[in-house]
């Protein structure tokens, strides 16, 4: 086999090894075998062409065009001319296939039917990706460049399934880089000669190793790798099943080893909630048996979100220990506190996969097999090495903390620690936000009178109106214009409510999870996708954290905020929804854009996309469709990353000179760079032969710099001389803001389109290619006198 069918080979290898990483997004991994098939005849097809041999420019856009084809022939063929040539109708049905992608993505929670639209966006990312690494790798015989789409395929796949297994993924998309890395290198060695293997010399006889007078040994291991790297490529789809993750799913993992070591690091577990509450069926997610004598203030809390940094609330990254056999007494609870012991069973479903145990709160006892680590302060139960929530069943006992308005009204104050950690607001929280509630709470005694006022205005007395489709999202002026609107669903209602308890003083978080579900007819609860709920909880010294529940014809009013009035008149509580299930009513404003088949069953009230923490609520997520698009993304992302590495090294160089410690002559030397190559990205090439004032003058005309500019040239080169050759150089002063005033005249002498281009294609930027090469040189350099201090034998004359 040839080097660049080596190389083919590999690099075939390497895309679906990557491609992998996207079987936990769809229900079934077939999609892969058709798109490896596929692939084959893209790599096929650019084998061809270089064998012609075309130019390569031409090779890339022929395996394009044929790609093109192929795709019009698995998903457009009826609308296709002669139903293989790509027309204006294949084009507009492939351009309804993704639309229809990209509105199935936002429909359906992870794992993902494989639709028409889902498997052209899986199928067609891929061989894009694929086409990149072929062009790169085999084409232009540029491996290490050819990662980069490898790289964009498994991170983009990766963050949409929530990091499930991915340390699997990522495995074999690296063995698939090294081995198209390896065949590369193997390819360039064996030019070399034959003194790595081939005939004996005359001068000796031939070894056992040696007698084979085959083709020489990289020619031959060449041939291993190729078997070896078509091998993984065919049998890893079918080894690995396809993980599916669910309603919050993989948001957060545990780690450590041993017994009580490790940290739960938790992310937003709100992020899946709005896929959840879109769903077009109601899947049932838990089936409970409960001995509890009232089901409808039975929420199975999930997780609780106390860290609001102004753009998003989100989970405190936290110590997890073993699961003791009876968990610790909940904080703040007194024994005078009236309390029921209650007893669960609980079944998840087989296609609900989750980090996070859902529990009635507070647990005292759980009895569950797996690998489950202990949360003490969120009280929550998370799953380890691997663990999820998929098929399990488990046996939780729990109370029901029943206290009165009086108990609350006369709770003691808060700790001060819990108090200073559960009551941070961010600097940028709009005033409103404090002005309004204290204008709610006026007149209030009590914290527990303040929370009642604060839960009656969002529910009742407010007007606020329960709203699946606004464009509100969760920071810090979502809050002020959700104030504004008045319209929402619970995660607008939870997190105003308790952001507004904590500017007032009471320590407050928010806790998600589902609301109790439905009764069947054997005496068990469901619970489906569409119970997912947010709810704040307020903590009073005495009874602990303790549930509220602000949001209109969702769940139900906790009994204690109905005994009494905090402001003398009869409270108008939170009305509970129809039915011990707590399922809210359609909701006030239905949209236009809810399906005709939703209408019809009354539910367009119940599809609430919950908001992300720190994105936008309403519509189709731009990150997971931009996440689904893969390749097309990935291909469009390349251009920027000349842009991207330029700032990052602009920030460390200037970073690093301004710090005070820094040597002087390498501070002064690391501005003197940073202008050199600012001056190159704007049109003027480095000349190493001037000297530093020459240089500067040069650069001052060049660039037509005047007044400050011109000034910070020549004040830059005139320290680099003083460092150089100063008997005694001294840290010279300025030099940081020098380099941003020489930037910013040069940005000014240029017109629109040059300054984009030393903007986002800076020349500079192939110095990242300079030292690519040196150190793939220098590597191949050693590895093969390695292989030559291996190889080489001592004649017959040697000692």
């Amino acid at each position: 086999m040839s080097g660049r069918g080596r190389l083919a080979l590999c690099a075939f290898a390497a895309t679906v090894m990557a491609s992998c990483s996207l079987l936990p997004l769809v229900d079934r991994a077939t999609w892969i075998v058709q798109a490896a098939f596929l692939l084959a005849l893209q790599a096929g097809v650019g084998a061809l062409a270089r064998r012609v041999p075309l130019a390569r420019p031409l090779t890339v856009l022929v395996q394009a065009a044929v790609t093109l084809v192929l795709l019009t022939l698995v998903f457009a063929r009826e609308q296709a001319l002669i139903g293989l040539l790509p027309g204006p109708e294949a084009f507009e049905h492939l351009s309804q296939l993704l639309q229809q992608g990209a509105d199935d993505v936002s429909r359906y929670t992870i794992p993902a039917p494989a639709t028409d639209g889902i498997r052209l966006m899986v199928v067609g990312g891929t061989l894009a990706i694929g086409l990149a690494v072929d062009a790169l790798a085999v084409t232009f015989r540029s491996a290490a460049p050819a990662g980069l789409p490898l790289l964009a395929l498994y991170s983009v796949a990766a963050g949409l399934s929530n990091g499930g297994a991915s340390w699997l993924w990522f495995l074999l998309a690296a063995a698939g880089y090294l081995l198209l890395l390896l065949a590369e290198g193997r390819d360039r060695l064996s030019q070399w000669g034959r003194m790595f293997g081939g005939a004996a010399r005359s001068d000796r006889p031939q070894t056992p190793f040696e007698a084979d007078s085959g083709p020489l040994a990289p020619v031959r291991t060449g041939r291993r790798i190729g078997a070896l790297a078509l091998g993984i490529a065919l049998v890893i789809p079918a080894a690995l099943p396809a993980m599916g993750t669910g309603l919050l799913g993989d948001a957060g993992g545990g780690s450590g080893e041993g017994g009580s070591g490790g940290t739960i690091s938790a992310v937003n577990p709100l992020v899946s909630l709005q896929n959840s509450l879109n769903q077009p069926e109601d899947r049932e997610v838990l089936r409970y048996r409960t001995n509890a004598q009232d089901t409808q203030d039975l929420y199975l809390r999930i997780v609780a979100l106390d860290q609001f940094d102004g753009a998003s609330w989100k989970s405190s990254e936290r110590k997890i220990k073993d699961v003791p056999d009876v968990l610790p007494q909940p904080d703040g609870l007194s024994p005078s506190i009236g309390t029921a012991e209650i007893r669960t069973s609980v079944s998840a479903a087989g296609w609900y996969t989750q980090n996070w145990l859902p529990m009635p709160y507070p647990a005292t006892k759980v009895d569950i097999g797996g690998h489950w680590r202990f949360e003490p302060v969120g009280r929550t139960l998370v799953g380890d090495r691997g663990q999820t929530t998929q098929g399990v069943q488990y046996q939780v006992s729990s109370l029901q903390v029943r206290p009165t308005g009086d108990q609350l009204a006369a709770a003691q104050p808060a700790p001060p620690a819990l108090v200073r950690e559960y009551t941070k607001v961010p600097e940028t929280l709009p005033r409103i936000v404090n002005t309004t509630a204290r204008r709610i709470t006026k007149g209030a005694t009590t914290d527990y009178q303040r929370a009642v006022m604060l839960q009656d205005w969002f529910a009742v007395k407010g007007g606020f109106t329960y709203d699946t489709q606004v464009e509100s999202g969760s920071g810090t002026e979502a809050i002020a214009r959700f104030l504004k609107d008045k319209q929402g669903f619970c995660v607008h209602f939870s997190f105003s409510m308790a952001a507004m308890a904590r500017t007032l003083g009471i320590p407050a978080r928010v806790a998600v999870g589902f609301t109790p579900g439905e009764p069947r007819s054997d005496g068990t609860m469901s619970v489906g996708l569409r119970d997912a709920h947010a709810w704040p909880e307020l903590y009073f010294e005495g009874v602990g954290w303790t549930r509220f529940e602000p949001t209109p014809s969702r769940g139900s009013a906790p009994q204690y905020t109905r005994q009494e009035s905090p402001s003398g008149s009869p409270s108008n509580p939170v009305k509970p929804s129809e039915g011990p299930s707590t399922r809210p009513s359609p909701a006030p404003s239905p949209s236009s854009s809810c399906p005709a088949q939703l209408r019809k069953q009354n539910e367009c009230g119940e599809v609430a996309p919950a908001a992300p923490l720190g994105g936008d609520d309403g519509g189709t997520p731009l990150g997971t469709v931009a996440a689904v698009a893969l390749g097309v993304l990935a291909l469009l992302a390349l251009p920027l990353l000349p842009w991207l590495w330029r700032v990052r090294i602009r920030s460390r160089r200037l970073a690093r000179a301004g710090h005070p410690d820094a040597d002087p002559v390498t501070a002064t030397l690391t501005v003197w760079r940073e202008v050199i190559d600012t001056a190159w990205d704007h049109g003027i090439a480095p000349d190493d032969s001037l000297t530093p004032r020459k240089a500067a003058a040069r650069m001052v005309r060049l660039g037509r710099l005047d007044g400050e500019a011109a000034e910070s040239v020549h004040r830059a080169a005139s320290a680099v001389e003083q460092v150089l050759y100063a008997p005694s150089p001294h840290r010279p002063t300025g030099l940081t803001e020098a380099a941003t005033h020489i930037r910013t005249g040069l940005r000014a002498s240029l017109p629109t389109w040059p300054r984009l281009r030393a903007n986002l294609a800076p020349r500079s930027a192939v110095r990242v290619v300079w030292t690519a090469t040196a150190r793939w040189d220098a590597l191949t350099s050693r590895a093969a006198t390695r292989l030559k201090t291996l190889v080489r034998r001592p004649t017959r004359g040697s000692a």
